[in-house]
């Protein structure tokens, strides 16, 4: 069972099902926090399965930086959703993603909002596109599911040694009092993260979670030793 056909399961859905199919493989218009937003076909749908718009609450639950210019990276951006939310919040975007359409996505949503000022989106393999760069808010969905990726959409689920490397990279990319905010669900490896991130020197804490039945998902907050509050 490939991982798209497995996190359906998981949520308990059918892909015969009349309100799924219309969500998928289409141009559609989902909301968040009374935020739309614009998915396209061959876009990780944060909204249907539900990720997405955690790590969108867990956002817009932040303070307003005090900083001005304060500078936020969406890692794995898809729909544009987090960036969005950043964006929203005060922070100047930097928008990843390896899926093309991703990308355009981003950039469809941020002319939408008018956030076209706030959020630049690149194409790129994680912290590639931003290399040499700082950020003091850093958000990451990752794919959950280990194996190769059998195309562009199911890059949002299966990766191999991506969590990996984004531990590898993240403490340069995070400024000395940034914060990561990370999603992990407990249909995924959250422990090998988790330690990755430690090895690291990295701390790690629960900032939100949400029971869904089928899984657990938890946005962590990460920073450097001393840098989260209590």
């Amino acid at each position: 069972m490939n991982a798209l056909a497995r996190r359906l399961t998981l949520l308990g859905h059918s892909l015969q099902r009349p309100l799924l199919r219309r969500r998928l493989g289409r141009v559609v218009v989902e909301t968040v926090e009374g935020v739309p937003l614009v998915v396209l076909p061959e876009v990780f749908n944060g909204v249907l399965f539900r990720t997405g718009a955690i790590l969108a609450q867990a956002v817009a639950a932040l303070p307003v930086p005090s900083a001005a210019g304060a500078r936020a990276l969406d890692l794995g951006t898809g729909s544009g959703v987090g960036a969005v939310f950043a964006a929203r919040q005060g922070f100047q975007v930097v928008a990843t993603d390896l899926n093309p359409a991703a990308v355009r996505c981003a950039r469809i949503n941020a002319l939408v909002h008018e956030l076209e000022e706030r959020i630049e989106a690149r194409e790129g393999d994680l912290f590639d596109p931003v290399l040499g760069e700082t950020f003091d808010l850093i958000l990451f969905n990752p794919p959950y599911f280990r194996g190769s990726p059998r195309g562009a959409l199911d890059l949002a689920w299966r990766a191999t040694d991506v969590l990996e490397r984004f531990a590898a990279g993240l403490p340069e990319a995070l400024a000395p009092a940034g914060t990561a905010l990370l999603v992990l669900s407990t249909d995924g490896d959250c422990t090998a993260l988790l330690a990755s991130l430690g090895s690291q020197g990295l701390e790690s804490r629960p900032a939100m979670r949400r029971d869904l039945g089928n899984e657990v998902v938890t946005v962590y907050a990460v920073s450097r030793p001393g840098g989260l509050a209590s």
